[in-house]
């Protein structure tokens, strides 16, 4: 029976829903008090755009830099701005106060209503609060940044992706829940994981794959009990449910964290999004992103080092190649030698490769060979 991995002291703590709360009110509150003393209100938002977006060496992983934008009612420019986020943030401390937990897609219409008014010229005009999801979402991630809270403490719900199997038990409600006794499913991750206690793992590490159908092959084949691992998948672009998951088990409990894509590079950057953080969620790396996360494979190397048959190399789209150029440029990608490598290689070659070319050499390579002898000779890059 393998050594249960204890939890690591001064691991991050989620805030109480009385912490969440009090922040929320604190926002809103500092508006109240300007109104109470006469003064034109405004709020302070950090801006989320990518001039504002930091690659921090030390820790490597994206972060928010210190710029604010300053939203005030009484200017013309960002009145709108203001008072969305104004209206969006009585939602949120409502549905807190009530123990409610809307969806996003809930805010956006219990939000959205259209203002009637007169202009200069006596004419009827109408303003709707929010044209669409895109805007209300971004006011969500406005609110976020001015709280420091993950739109998951506010107890908002969204789609969840990921699925996670292996030796661990954790607690839900009050409930345990034993994610090696889940037949051939897997426990589905819930859209605030920091309300879930991990109460044990018992693995040497964690297996990010990148899509659904080769986990369920890995799944059904015990691959994590054979191996001790810890198996998960955000499906694709993983959300950030998934990227929470894999964090904790990383920071909490030192698990190594490797990472299994397609070989181009849509594959590279999903691998990135989990080490190093998005551009557009750098305001929450620190909670989000593993900075120790290791890419197993799919290699462009892989095609020559394991001889893929050539019916399973596609050619790369213009598209594929232009993105590759992309993480060329991005300093987490430029300061590895090896990923260097990689992206040239697969910029000349314009080959890429599928996790299922591997089946060229029989549908259990993947499990018993190429996964067992990358992590037996170290052969990932970071």
């Amino acid at each position: 029976m393998p050594r249960s991995r204890r939890q690591r002291k001064g691991s991050a703590v989620a805030p109480s829903d009385e912490e969440v709360l009090a922040r929320l009110e604190k926002l809103g509150k500092s508006v109240a008090e300007q109104i109470i003393k006469g003064k034109p209100p405004y709020l302070e938002i950090p801006v989320r755009t990518l001039s504002n977006t930091i690659w921090d060496e030390k820790r490597k992983i994206l972060v928010l830099g210190p710029r604010k934008a300053r939203r005030e009612l009484f200017d013309i420019g960002e009145s709108k701005k203001f008072m969305q986020t104004v209206l969006m943030l009585s939602l949120i401390v409502k549905a807190r106060r009530e123990g409610d937990y809307p969806t996003i897609r809930d805010l956006y219409y219990t939000g959205k209503h259209t203002i009637h008014y007169k202009d200069l010229h006596g004419r009827t005009r109408s303003e709707e609060t929010w044209n669409d999801q895109r805007e209300s979402n971004a006011v969500i991630q406005d609110i976020e940044v001015a709280t420091g809270l993950l739109r998951e403490h506010m107890g908002i719900m969204h789609d969840a992706k990921g699925k996670i199997v292996g030796n661990m038990v954790i607690r839900s409600k009050g409930y345990e829940i034993d994610l090696s006794r889940m037949g051939s499913g897997a426990y589905a991750v819930p859209p605030n994981v920091d309300k879930l206690e991990i109460v044990r793992v018992d693995a040497d590490y964690v297996l990010v794959v990148e899509k659904d159908a080769i986990f369920e092959r890995l799944n059904e084949e015990e691959f994590w009990k054979k191996h001790n691992c810890v198996l998960i998948t955000g499906k694709g672009q993983p959300d950030r449910s998934t990227r929470r998951m894999v964090r904790r088990l990383w920071e909490e409990f030192g698990l190594p964290v490797y990472i299994l894509t397609d070989a181009d590079s849509y594959g590279f950057y999903i691998y990135s999004v989990y080490r190093s953080g998005s551009i557009s969620l750098s305001y929450e790396s620190e909670r989000l992103a593993t900075p120790e996360a290791r890419f197993l494979g799919v290699t462009v190397s892989d095609i020559d080092r394991y001889k893929i048959p050539k019916n399973y190399i596609i050619k790369a789209t213009d598209r594929d190649v232009k993105r590759a150029k992309e993480l060329m440029n991005y300093p987490w990608f430029r300061e590895s030698k090896d990923w260097m490598n990689e992206l040239k290689l697969f910029i000349k070659k314009k080959e890429k490769i599928e996790i299922e070319a591997l089946s060229g050499h029989g549908f259990k390579f993947l499990s018993h060979n190429y996964i067992p002898e990358k992590l037996r000779k170290g052969e990932w890059i970071v």
